[in-house]
């Protein structure tokens, strides 16, 4: 299983393409300062915004970084077309990745039958591991407790869950119904509580900024440090708010690139820019931290 400290990788940009050498040497720091895994082309990577032959390169960047670097990759595999997240998934295990991420199909609304139904198709063409990825407030649909104990009883691979709900009773709900299925914090405010509550992993954003601080708050937490944890939970508190002042990942491409991670800041529409007094506001706030190089 993939668990422990993890980035949701950001992906940059360099004329309006993939800037394949920043994206190594994003991962390659990802590793230098302790985490467990990355997770290339989820939502944080505008995964919504490449072209399938993208989304499959930055898949085989990261798995060839990573197994340089002694680092599992779990491949962001979301669509809201099962067919298509079908193809993302087996090309992930083709290309020698330990696992997919899945975020649930978004628009169409799917009820929570179909929800099973989408996430057991996936699971059973791969023989790879994979993580149900729940955010509702970017997809519309919410997997609800119950679905989400069903697929970990009744489809094997499914091991886990990435919850971005907010809600820590979703985690109890979870974690004391399957304590043997792993729980990814998806909200990095609330790292520490998720973890105190039975989570096993992080799937972060600010860790594409700071990996030194997510991976030595996650490996206190699983490791039994609470106290540790919660004073690193609280001292990231201040960026964990700024780097969502505005849609994800604008602020966190932004803060990499003002701290030199990056050599250029490009989104794709319709994602824009900062606007001035976010980033002026964003600009003080890095001030209070030590972006390690």
């Amino acid at each position: 299983m993939i668990l422990g400290a993890m980035s949701a990788l950001i992906t940059p940009f360099k004329n309006g393409k993939v800037d394949s050498l920043s994206y190594e040497r994003i991962i390659q720091r990802q590793a230098k300062y302790g985490m467990d895994a990355c997770v290339p082309v989820g939502t944080t990577g505008e995964s919504a915004t490449l072209s399938h032959k993208e989304h499959m390169e930055c898949i085989e960047i990261a798995v060839s970084v990573c197994k340089q670097n002694h680092m599992k990759v779990l491949a962001g595999a979301g669509s809201n077309s099962t067919h298509e997240a079908i193809e993302l998934a087996q090309f992930a295990q083709k290309i020698g990745a330990d696992g997919i991420l899945c975020v649930t199909p978004y628009y169409n609304k799917p009820t929570q039958k179909g929800l099973f139904e989408h996430y057991k198709a996936i699971a059973k063409s791969i023989e790879i591991p994979m993580m149900l990825y729940n955010v509702p407030s970017r997809t519309g649909v919410n997997i609800e407790v119950s679905t989400a104990l069903k697929l970990f009883e009744e489809v094997e691979n499914i091991y886990g869950i990435k919850e971005a709900t907010g809600l820590v009773e979703h985690i109890v709900a979870l974690h004391s119904a399957s304590p043997k299925s792993i729980i990814a914090s998806g909200e990095d405010a609330i790292n520490y509580p998720i973890l105190a509550s039975g989570g096993k992993a992080v799937i972060s954003v600010t860790g594409n900024l700071l990996p030194d601080k997510i991976s030595d708050l996650t490996h206190c937490a699983t490791d039994g440090e609470f106290e540790r944890a919660r004073e690193i939970n609280e001292e990231l508190y201040a960026i964990n708010k700024a780097l969502f002042c505005e849609t994800n990942p604008v602020p966190i491409k932004t803060a990499m690139f003002l701290s030199g991670l990056i050599e250029t800041l490009e989104f794709r529409l319709p994602l824009v820019a900062l606007k001035k007094e976010n980033l002026t506001m964003l600009e003080k706030i890095l001030e209070k931290y030590e972006v390690l190089q």
